[in-house]
């Protein structure tokens, strides 16, 4: 039976949140993101076009949290449009934005919406619970956002 391409992206999407966040494979960023991908992130600004934006942000956050863990809770979509659900554990050992290294276990949630178009992740919309995550770092949850370092 052939596959239909909800399920194509569908699979497209489990396999950047595998690569990019569970295994820390950056360079497969090249082959799943667009060149005019742009991320939308709800805190603040967006983060650079393209692969080379994403990878910096998958960087960046699992040198905060080297041990990261990514679960996909629900995933569902559309044709072009699909939104996952997901939970990330994992240990604060590095700098994640002005947040020194606490040594503590965490664990959080959030959802994303992908736009695919010609095979690849063209957008997203970023939306996850930065407040619990800092609440459960002991960091100020007043002082602001963490600066570019987290994306």
């Amino acid at each position: 039976m052939p596959t239909s391409p909800r399920d194509t992206n569908k699979q497209l999407v489990l396999r950047f949140y595998d690569e990019l966040w569970n295994r820390g494979n950056f360079d497969a960023a090249d082959e799943l993101i667009a060149d005019d991908y742009v991320r939308h992130d709800l805190r603040r600004g967006d983060a650079p076009p393209g692969p080379a934006g994403q990878k910096a942000v998958a960087q960046r956050f699992r040198a905060a949290f080297p041990d990261i863990r990514l679960d996909v809770e629900a995933l569902v979509g559309e044709a072009d449009l699909i939104v996952a659900r997901w939970t990330i554990s994992g240990t604060h050992t590095g700098s994640w934005g002005e947040v020194a290294p606490t040594g503590r276990r965490v664990r959080f949630t959030g959802v994303n919406f992908f736009r695919i178009a010609d095979g690849k992740i063209a957008e997203i919309w970023n939306v996850r619970d930065d407040l619990g995550l800092r609440e459960q770092l002991g960091a100020p949850v007043y002082a602001g956002y963490p600066d570019d370092s987290d994306r």
